[in-house]
């Protein structure tokens, strides 16, 4: 049996945890994952936005565009 795991299988294990989300105009974003697509469109709770500047903004749920997506951390 292969140890390997594919991209949405991590999303997958996400759902419900903290996650760091880089986009590709270099806007962080720290949230909670409610959902996801197959496109990677997420769904985030108590969102935290940072942008280029360090500066930051308070949000309660947001819709994040897969398309935009750089890199995703999940917090431990």
């Amino acid at each position: 049996m292969s140890d390997t795991i594919l991209p949405l299988e991590v999303l997958d294990r996400a759902i419900g945890h903290k996650i760091q989300v880089l986009l590709t105009n270099d806007k962080e974003f720290h949230g909670t994952l409610v959902g996801f697509d197959d496109f990677v469109n997420m769904v985030l709770e108590d969102v935290e936005e940072f942008d280029n500047e360090g500066k930051k903004e308070t949000l309660k749920k947001m819709l994040l565009n897969g398309g935009q997506v750089a890199m995703m951390v999940t917090e431990s």
